[in-house]
């Protein structure tokens, strides 16, 4: 709205000092005039000011609600022992077009992160071969929020197939790092995880998932245990990284598989089936440019008011 330049602004609705009182409907009207033109742009400052204090929080909020601030990432991985090969597909809810498809995805294997806008997904198996349009083995939905990282992954048995949804860390404790061990081993109902001394997991039952405990830095021999057999490998832990220990059934037995993140706080998990079921990723801090334009928007309307009440001033004790 254009602000008319002849607007005149008295104190408490009074004419300035100079201006007689008994030149009669002249004045009067020069009064009203001015009282009027006072109150319009003492309203519309505060109008446009309310307007930007309002808008502020809700613009935060959708940004907040949508997720269009960042994204998350995903990968999905088979480990189940006796299910066939799939193809695994990736849906953005309410979207009927795949956004990935995975062929012929075998137990064993962890897919690349894929990195996607925040938001809800669904994740579909179907038997290897299958068309796109066929009603999948068995699907399940998963909440990507901004800045973390998550596993979808076939497990149970062949009987009993589900898709489990992992929430992978994306941080580490100062000076540690996190292992947890994911059990994929179908001839061994249960298995015990040691790294050198540390405890990893005791007596963990097929198809389970550990927490992430903390395990001092260094180079330690990790020892499987299970009734039908053993399996050993040298791990190198390092501060700030994040690993997965899956624990397979091999040709010969057990057979142990360290996923590993990209290390450090700041870095984006990375693709590539050796990259480990977690992230280490930092959350994106809320954008500050609301609160920037609210600032020069109230420094505008004050520096327009100051204008227009000297303009109105000058004016009053010039009028005749």
């Amino acid at each position: 709205m254009t602000i008319q330049p002849r607007i005149r602004r008295t104190r408490s609705g009074t004419l300035p000092s100079g201006v007689s009182r008994t030149v009669g409907s002249a004045t009067a009207s020069l009064r009203s005039l001015c009282f009027r033109r006072s109150v319009l742009l003492a309203g519309l400052i505060a109008a446009a000011s309310g307007l930007l204090i309002a808008a502020a929080p809700a613009v935060s909020a959708i940004t907040a609600a949508t997720g269009t601030s960042g994204d998350g990432w995903i990968q999905l991985a088979h480990l189940s022992p006796n299910t066939p090969p799939v193809d695994v597909y990736l849906y953005s809810f309410g979207n009927p077009r795949a956004r990935i498809v995975l062929d012929h995805v075998a137990y064993g294997t962890v897919s690349p992160y894929e990195k996607v806008a925040s938001g809800e997904y669904t994740v579909a198996m179907r038997a290897a071969g299958a068309k796109p349009g066929s009603p999948p083995v068995l699907s399940t939905n998963v909440t990507i929020v901004t800045g973390r990282a998550y596993t979808v992954a076939g497990m149970g048995p062949a009987s009993g197939l589900r898709l489990q949804v992992l929430r992978d860390r994306l941080t580490t404790p100062k000076g540690v790092s996190l292992v947890r061990v994911v059990q994929a081993s179908l001839r061994d109902q249960k298995v015990t995880v040691t790294a050198g001394p540390q405890m990893l997991a005791r007596g963990l039952a097929f198809g389970s998932v550990t927490g992430y405990g903390t395990a001092d830095p260094g180079t330690w021999i990790v020892h499987v245990s299970g009734m039908s057999g053993i399996a050993t490998q040298s791990l190198t832990l390092t501060a700030g990284t994040i690993h997965t220990l899956v624990v397979l059934d091999g040709a010969s037995g057990l057979m142990i598989d360290n996923l590993v993140n990209a290390a450090g706080s700041a870095v984006m998990p990375k693709g590539g089936a050796a990259t480990g079921l977690g992230g280490t990723a930092p959350v994106p801090a809320p954008s500050p440019v609301p609160w920037t334009a609210l600032i020069a928007a109230g420094a505008l309307c004050a520096g327009a008011a100051a204008y227009w009440l000297r303009r109105a001033r000058y004016q009053a004790r010039h009028a005749r």
